[in-house]
């Protein structure tokens, strides 16, 4: 017996999964893992070849990729804390600021961020947002004694005045693991006690947790640390791991009312004969509701928070600044 669709099942949402320094890369497999990488759910999606720089944009009956400009018309490497501020705001945030900075946001950042974002947009507008990464007791104990700055996603939610996830709602399945499984609270940080995902079952949480906010982000930052520390090999084996989530968050995904982001701040892991950030374009990947005419919008990390304003229904900040 087929439910009667309520006025909340229709309401369009947006999650934004988060890729710490992917961009697209080069056709050589000594240099770039996704060439020997197995992807299958993203292949399936998108079709071959799709993590290569140079290519035009793709559109599929479900998806779109458009390659994302994340230099912004700046000198120097891409960085964190500029790149994530400029996704969550739309804003030019490395021009605003002088620089590309990272990977915390310095003051000058940190002061863009407090001015708006896409989470405090959400929150204003009376709907529901949530950033679906939890921390350990540890990362507030050194916040809150200074030792430790808030990274720019993390600032934006506690901005908003929403509250961080933690140890306890990882526990009870409304948090995912920055490692996807939890495995390492266990081996790292001494929750001996946390439950472990499989890969798909972290997929599939993401897509039930989407559902229940009108925004939501999950921060997934271990690329960007292999990418300046793993080998080739891990930076496949993880690449692997990844495409194995994604594929069980599809399964579950509602094409019908929500839209799925998967995006990044810069390119790094795409090139392993070196440890730094690159000047590549990053993939921006839509999937489900209108991502055809979303994808055509984007050009620039500043393209990325008009999309979630407009499947949201969400006014135009005025501090809003379109990238020129």
């Amino acid at each position: 017996m087929q439910r009667q669709m309520t006025m909340a099942d229709s309401r369009a949402f947006v999650h934004l999964f988060f890729m710490d320094g992917v961009g697209l890369g080069g056709a050589d497999p000594a240099l770039n893992p996704f060439v020997t990488a197995r992807l299958p759910n993203l292949a399936a999606l998108l079709g071959p070849d799709w993590f290569l720089a140079g290519r035009s944009r793709i559109s599929t009956p479900r998806a779109s990729l458009a390659p994302t400009d994340a230099i912004l018309g700046m000198p120097g490497r891409p960085q964190s804390a500029t790149g994530q501020a400029t996704i969550l705001t739309g804003r030019n945030v490395p021009a605003l600021v002088g620089e590309h900075y990272g990977p915390k946001p310095n003051e000058a950042v940190a002061a863009v961020i407090r001015e708006g974002t896409l989470f405090s947009e959400v929150v204003a507008a009376s709907h529901t947002a949530t950033l679906v990464t939890p921390y350990p007791e540890g990362y507030f104990q050194a916040v809150a004694s200074g030792r430790r700055l808030l990274s720019a996603v993390p600032l934006a939610a506690r901005s908003a005045g929403l509250p961080l996830m933690d140890a306890d709602d990882l526990r009870a399945g409304r948090a995912v693991s920055p490692d996807f499984t939890g495995q390492g609270w266990r081996d790292f940080l001494g929750y001996g006690d946390m439950p472990v995902l499989t890969l798909s079952e972290a997929g599939e949480r993401i897509a039930t947790t989407a559902a229940q906010f009108a925004f939501s982000f999950f921060e997934h930052w271990p690329t960007d640390q292999i990418g300046h520390r793993g080998s080739l090999e891990e930076a496949v084996a993880h690449l692997e791991a990844i495409d194995t989530v994604l594929g069980a968050l599809l399964a579950a995904w509602d094409d019908t009312r929500g839209l799925l982001i998967i995006t990044s701040d810069h390119g790094n892991l795409e090139e392993k004969a070196h440890r730094q950030h690159t000047r590549n374009p990053v993939p921006t990947i839509l999937v489900g509701r209108d991502h055809a005419a979303h994808a055509a919008t984007i050009q620039h990390l500043t393209d990325i928070a008009p999309v979630v304003r407009r499947a949201l229904g969400l006014a135009e900040p005025a501090y809003a600044e379109q990238f020129e």
